[in-house]
Protein backbone atom coordinates (compact mmCIF):
# COMPACT_ATOMS: atom_id res chain seq x y z
CA UNK A 1 0.00 0.00 0.00
CA UNK A 2 1.55 3.33 -1.02
CA UNK A 3 1.54 6.45 1.16
CA UNK A 4 -1.30 8.15 -0.73
CA UNK A 5 -3.56 5.13 -0.42
CA UNK A 6 -2.76 4.74 3.27
CA UNK A 7 -3.83 8.35 3.87
CA UNK A 8 -7.18 8.03 2.11
CA UNK A 9 -10.44 8.05 4.05
CA UNK A 10 -11.82 9.96 7.03
CA UNK A 11 -9.89 10.87 10.16
CA UNK A 12 -10.85 9.04 13.32
CA UNK A 13 -10.03 10.56 16.72
CA UNK A 14 -9.72 8.19 19.66
CA UNK A 15 -7.92 7.61 22.94
CA UNK A 16 -4.26 6.60 22.95
CA UNK A 17 -3.88 2.83 22.60
CA UNK A 18 -1.01 0.32 22.69
CA UNK A 19 0.95 0.53 19.47
CA UNK A 20 0.47 4.29 19.08
CA UNK A 21 3.78 5.37 20.66
CA UNK A 22 6.21 4.95 17.76
CA UNK A 23 3.88 6.28 15.03
CA UNK A 24 2.89 9.20 17.26
CA UNK A 25 6.56 10.16 17.73
CA UNK A 26 7.10 9.89 13.96
CA UNK A 27 4.07 12.10 13.27
CA UNK A 28 5.33 14.59 15.86
CA UNK A 29 8.64 14.85 13.97
CA UNK A 30 6.82 15.54 10.69
CA UNK A 31 4.54 18.09 12.33
CA UNK A 32 6.97 19.97 14.60
CA UNK A 33 10.46 19.26 13.23
CA UNK A 34 12.03 22.02 15.34
CA UNK A 35 10.91 20.22 18.50
CA UNK A 36 10.87 16.53 17.62
CA UNK A 37 11.18 14.04 20.47
CA UNK A 38 12.60 10.56 20.73
CA UNK A 39 10.60 7.50 21.72
CA UNK A 40 12.60 7.37 24.95
CA UNK A 41 11.74 10.97 25.80
CA UNK A 42 8.05 10.42 25.01
CA UNK A 43 8.04 7.36 27.24
CA UNK A 44 9.75 9.19 30.10
CA UNK A 45 7.78 12.44 29.90
CA UNK A 46 4.35 11.04 29.08
CA UNK A 47 3.85 7.31 29.50
CA UNK A 48 5.78 7.02 32.77
CA UNK A 49 4.23 10.13 34.28
CA UNK A 50 2.06 8.90 37.19
CA UNK A 51 -0.65 11.36 36.06
CA UNK A 52 -0.85 9.94 32.52
CA UNK A 53 -4.33 8.85 31.49
CA UNK A 54 -4.74 7.37 27.97
CA UNK A 55 -8.15 9.07 27.73
CA UNK A 56 -6.41 12.44 27.93
CA UNK A 57 -4.20 11.74 24.93
CA UNK A 58 -6.37 12.09 21.84
CA UNK A 59 -4.90 10.53 18.70
CA UNK A 60 -6.05 11.25 15.14
CA UNK A 61 -5.71 8.36 12.69
CA UNK A 62 -6.32 8.30 8.95
CA UNK A 63 -5.98 5.07 7.01
CA UNK A 64 -4.10 3.44 9.85
CA UNK A 65 -1.57 6.27 10.17
CA UNK A 66 -1.29 8.75 13.06
CA UNK A 67 -1.78 12.25 11.68
CA UNK A 68 -2.18 14.29 14.85
CA UNK A 69 -2.52 14.26 18.62
CA UNK A 70 -3.39 16.47 21.58
CA UNK A 71 -2.57 15.69 25.18
CA UNK A 72 -4.41 16.79 28.29
CA UNK A 73 -3.37 15.94 31.84
CA UNK A 74 -4.52 16.63 35.37
CA UNK A 75 -2.95 15.66 38.66
CA UNK A 76 -4.07 12.47 40.31
CA UNK A 77 -0.73 12.26 42.11
CA UNK A 78 0.62 15.50 43.66
CA UNK A 79 4.12 16.78 43.02
CA UNK A 80 4.54 17.03 46.79
CA UNK A 81 2.27 17.00 49.80
CA UNK A 82 -1.41 16.51 49.04
CA UNK A 83 -2.22 19.34 46.60
CA UNK A 84 -3.87 17.89 43.50
CA UNK A 85 -4.66 21.36 42.10
CA UNK A 86 -8.26 20.29 41.49
CA UNK A 87 -9.13 23.24 39.22
CA UNK A 88 -5.96 22.99 37.12
CA UNK A 89 -5.33 21.11 33.89
CA UNK A 90 -2.64 21.27 31.24
CA UNK A 91 -2.20 20.72 27.52
CA UNK A 92 1.51 19.87 27.24
CA UNK A 93 1.43 19.47 23.45
CA UNK A 94 -0.64 19.09 20.31
CA UNK A 95 0.24 18.73 16.64
CA UNK A 96 -1.27 17.99 13.23
CA UNK A 97 0.58 16.52 10.27
CA UNK A 98 1.16 19.25 7.62
CA UNK A 99 -0.73 17.19 5.04
CA UNK A 100 -3.86 17.20 7.24
CA UNK A 101 -4.01 20.86 8.23
CA UNK A 102 -6.59 23.50 7.26
CA UNK A 103 -9.45 21.09 7.79
CA UNK A 104 -10.24 21.74 11.45
CA UNK A 105 -8.42 18.71 12.85
CA UNK A 106 -6.33 20.72 15.33
CA UNK A 107 -9.46 22.37 16.69
CA UNK A 108 -11.19 19.00 16.90
CA UNK A 109 -8.30 17.46 18.84
CA UNK A 110 -7.91 20.37 21.25
CA UNK A 111 -11.64 20.71 21.84
CA UNK A 112 -11.80 17.04 22.73
CA UNK A 113 -8.99 17.41 25.25
CA UNK A 114 -10.49 20.56 26.77
CA UNK A 115 -13.87 18.83 27.09
CA UNK A 116 -12.17 15.89 28.78
CA UNK A 117 -10.45 18.19 31.27
CA UNK A 118 -13.69 20.07 31.90
CA UNK A 119 -15.37 16.74 32.59
CA UNK A 120 -12.87 16.28 35.42
CA UNK A 121 -13.71 19.70 36.87
CA UNK A 122 -10.75 21.60 35.42
CA UNK A 123 -11.73 25.22 34.90
CA UNK A 124 -8.19 26.52 34.34
CA UNK A 125 -5.93 25.06 31.66
CA UNK A 126 -2.32 26.06 30.96
CA UNK A 127 -0.65 25.33 27.67
CA UNK A 128 2.71 23.50 27.72
CA UNK A 129 3.93 24.51 31.19
CA UNK A 130 3.14 21.25 32.99
CA UNK A 131 5.78 20.66 35.63
CA UNK A 132 7.77 18.56 35.97
CA UNK A 133 7.04 16.79 32.66
CA UNK A 134 6.99 19.70 30.23
CA UNK A 135 8.57 19.73 26.78
CA UNK A 136 8.53 23.51 26.33
CA UNK A 137 7.55 26.25 28.78
CA UNK A 138 4.99 27.84 26.47
CA UNK A 139 4.19 28.62 22.84
CA UNK A 140 6.89 29.83 20.46
CA UNK A 141 4.51 31.85 18.31
CA UNK A 142 7.22 32.76 15.79
CA UNK A 143 7.78 29.08 15.04
CA UNK A 144 4.12 28.04 15.31
CA UNK A 145 1.89 30.94 14.18
CA UNK A 146 -1.02 28.65 13.22
CA UNK A 147 -1.01 27.10 16.68
CA UNK A 148 -0.97 30.58 18.21
CA UNK A 149 -4.10 31.56 16.28
CA UNK A 150 -5.93 28.35 17.17
CA UNK A 151 -5.14 28.61 20.87
CA UNK A 152 -6.29 32.23 20.89
CA UNK A 153 -9.55 31.22 19.16
CA UNK A 154 -10.10 28.61 21.89
CA UNK A 155 -9.74 31.17 24.67
CA UNK A 156 -6.09 30.88 25.69
CA UNK A 157 -4.75 34.25 26.79
CA UNK A 158 -1.16 35.36 27.47
CA UNK A 159 -0.06 35.80 31.05
CA UNK A 160 3.64 36.37 30.54
CA UNK A 161 6.69 35.37 28.57
CA UNK A 162 9.65 33.10 29.17
CA UNK A 163 12.88 32.92 27.26
CA UNK A 164 15.37 30.15 26.57
CA UNK A 165 19.02 31.13 26.68
CA UNK A 166 22.31 29.62 25.50
CA UNK A 167 25.98 30.32 26.09
CA UNK A 168 28.99 28.90 24.26
CA UNK A 169 31.55 27.43 26.66
CA UNK A 170 34.41 26.96 24.20
CA UNK A 171 37.31 28.93 25.67
CA UNK A 172 35.35 29.67 28.84
CA UNK A 173 37.15 30.83 31.97
CA UNK A 174 35.81 32.36 35.17
CA UNK A 175 36.18 36.16 35.01
CA UNK A 176 38.72 37.66 37.39
CA UNK A 177 36.04 39.83 39.03
CA UNK A 178 34.00 36.73 39.89
CA UNK A 179 37.04 34.97 41.36
CA UNK A 180 37.70 38.06 43.48
CA UNK A 181 34.11 38.10 44.72
CA UNK A 182 34.29 34.39 45.54
CA UNK A 183 37.48 35.01 47.52
CA UNK A 184 35.86 37.89 49.44
CA UNK A 185 32.81 35.80 50.31
CA UNK A 186 35.04 32.91 51.39
CA UNK A 187 37.07 35.26 53.58
CA UNK A 188 33.81 36.38 55.20
CA UNK A 189 32.99 32.77 56.12
CA UNK A 190 31.04 31.46 53.14
CA UNK A 191 31.87 28.05 51.71
CA UNK A 192 31.46 26.86 48.10
CA UNK A 193 31.83 23.31 46.84
CA UNK A 194 30.31 19.96 46.10
CA UNK A 195 27.69 19.09 48.73
CA UNK A 196 28.25 16.26 51.15
CA UNK A 197 25.48 13.72 51.54
CA UNK A 198 24.29 15.42 54.72
CA UNK A 199 24.14 18.78 52.95
CA UNK A 200 21.35 17.47 50.73
CA UNK A 201 18.89 17.90 53.60
CA UNK A 202 19.36 21.67 53.65
CA UNK A 203 19.61 21.90 49.86
CA UNK A 204 16.32 20.10 49.28
CA UNK A 205 14.60 22.13 51.98
CA UNK A 206 15.80 25.38 50.39
CA UNK A 207 14.74 24.25 46.91
CA UNK A 208 11.29 23.24 48.07
CA UNK A 209 10.54 26.10 50.45
CA UNK A 210 11.82 28.92 48.23
CA UNK A 211 11.30 27.64 44.69
CA UNK A 212 8.51 25.07 44.58
CA UNK A 213 8.12 21.31 44.86
CA UNK A 214 9.30 20.43 41.33
CA UNK A 215 12.88 21.64 41.99
CA UNK A 216 13.73 19.27 44.84
CA UNK A 217 12.05 16.56 42.80
CA UNK A 218 14.39 17.30 39.88
CA UNK A 219 17.42 17.13 42.17
CA UNK A 220 16.27 13.86 43.74
CA UNK A 221 15.49 12.30 40.38
CA UNK A 222 18.90 13.22 38.99
CA UNK A 223 20.82 11.85 41.95
CA UNK A 224 18.66 8.73 42.16
CA UNK A 225 19.38 8.19 38.46
CA UNK A 226 23.12 8.16 39.08
CA UNK A 227 24.12 11.77 38.40
CA UNK A 228 27.44 12.50 40.13
CA UNK A 229 27.28 14.81 43.10
CA UNK A 230 29.79 17.19 41.53
CA UNK A 231 27.12 18.39 39.12
CA UNK A 232 25.96 20.48 42.09
CA UNK A 233 27.79 23.45 43.60
CA UNK A 234 26.41 24.65 46.92
CA UNK A 235 27.01 27.82 48.92
CA UNK A 236 26.94 27.81 52.72
CA UNK A 237 26.82 30.93 54.87
CA UNK A 238 29.14 31.35 57.89
CA UNK A 239 26.69 29.43 60.09
CA UNK A 240 26.87 26.41 57.76
CA UNK A 241 23.37 26.86 56.33
CA UNK A 242 22.86 26.09 52.62
CA UNK A 243 21.93 29.43 51.05
CA UNK A 244 22.24 28.68 47.35
CA UNK A 245 23.18 26.17 44.70
CA UNK A 246 23.72 25.75 40.98
CA UNK A 247 23.41 22.49 39.07
CA UNK A 248 23.64 21.04 35.60
CA UNK A 249 22.54 17.75 34.10
CA UNK A 250 19.50 17.48 36.37
CA UNK A 251 16.95 17.24 33.56
CA UNK A 252 16.98 14.07 31.48
CA UNK A 253 20.71 13.63 32.07
CA UNK A 254 21.65 16.40 29.61
CA UNK A 255 25.00 17.70 30.87
CA UNK A 256 24.75 20.94 28.84
CA UNK A 257 21.38 21.83 30.36
CA UNK A 258 21.91 24.25 33.22
CA UNK A 259 19.70 24.29 36.28
CA UNK A 260 18.04 24.28 38.65
CA UNK A 261 19.75 27.26 40.25
CA UNK A 262 18.64 29.31 43.25
CA UNK A 263 19.75 31.61 46.03
CA UNK A 264 17.94 32.49 49.25
CA UNK A 265 16.14 35.82 48.98
CA UNK A 266 18.15 37.34 51.82
CA UNK A 267 21.42 36.47 50.06
CA UNK A 268 20.62 38.07 46.73
CA UNK A 269 22.53 41.14 45.68
CA UNK A 270 25.70 39.89 47.37
CA UNK A 271 27.27 38.39 44.26
CA UNK A 272 26.74 34.90 45.62
CA UNK A 273 24.48 33.90 42.72
CA UNK A 274 27.01 35.09 40.15
CA UNK A 275 29.74 33.08 41.86
CA UNK A 276 27.60 29.93 41.88
CA UNK A 277 26.65 30.38 38.23
CA UNK A 278 30.26 30.68 37.11
CA UNK A 279 31.47 27.84 39.31
CA UNK A 280 28.85 25.62 37.68
CA UNK A 281 29.84 26.78 34.18
CA UNK A 282 33.47 25.98 34.98
CA UNK A 283 32.45 22.45 35.99
CA UNK A 284 30.36 22.03 32.86
CA UNK A 285 33.31 22.99 30.68
CA UNK A 286 35.56 20.61 32.62
CA UNK A 287 33.03 17.83 31.99
CA UNK A 288 33.32 18.42 28.24
CA UNK A 289 30.26 20.59 27.63
CA UNK A 290 30.65 22.90 24.64
CA UNK A 291 27.68 24.99 25.67
CA UNK A 292 25.18 25.73 28.42
CA UNK A 293 21.47 26.24 27.88
CA UNK A 294 18.17 26.34 29.72
CA UNK A 295 14.53 26.71 28.76
CA UNK A 296 12.86 29.09 31.13
CA UNK A 297 13.49 32.47 32.73
CA UNK A 298 12.08 35.97 32.54
CA UNK A 299 14.17 37.94 30.07
CA UNK A 300 14.04 41.14 32.13
CA UNK A 301 13.97 39.51 35.56
CA UNK A 302 16.98 39.71 37.89
CA UNK A 303 17.84 36.13 36.90
CA UNK A 304 17.62 37.01 33.22
CA UNK A 305 19.92 39.98 33.74
CA UNK A 306 22.38 37.79 35.63
CA UNK A 307 22.47 35.23 32.83
CA UNK A 308 22.97 37.95 30.23
CA UNK A 309 25.86 39.43 32.22
CA UNK A 310 27.43 35.96 32.21
CA UNK A 311 27.33 35.77 28.41
CA UNK A 312 24.01 34.05 27.80
CA UNK A 313 21.83 35.21 24.92
CA UNK A 314 18.16 34.62 24.17
CA UNK A 315 17.52 31.86 21.65
CA UNK A 316 13.72 31.49 21.85
CA UNK A 317 10.78 33.35 23.35
CA UNK A 318 7.72 31.52 24.64
CA UNK A 319 4.34 32.97 25.46
CA UNK A 320 2.79 31.58 28.65
CA UNK A 321 -0.88 30.85 27.90
CA UNK A 322 -3.87 30.08 30.11
CA UNK A 323 -7.56 29.39 29.46
CA UNK A 324 -10.04 29.98 32.26
CA UNK A 325 -13.71 29.09 32.26
CA UNK A 326 -15.97 30.19 35.06
CA UNK A 327 -17.96 27.27 36.49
Amino acid sequence: MDHATARAGPVRVRDFAPGDGAPLVAAWARSAPYDAVTRERFRRQVLLDPNFDPAGLRVAVRGGEVVGAAYGVRRTVPVAGSDLEPEQGWVPFFFVDPADRRGGLGRRLLTGVLDWLAGHGRTRVDFASYTPHYFLPGLDRDTYPDAARLLADLGFRPRGEAVAMDRCLVGYRIPDAVRERAAALTAAGHRFGTPRDDDLVGLLRLAGDAFGPDWPQAIRRALDGGAPMDRIVTAHDPSGRVVGWAMHGAYEGLIERFGPFGVRADQRGTGLGKVLLHLALERMRAAGAHGAWFLWTGEHSPAGQLYRSAGFSTTRTFRILRREVRP
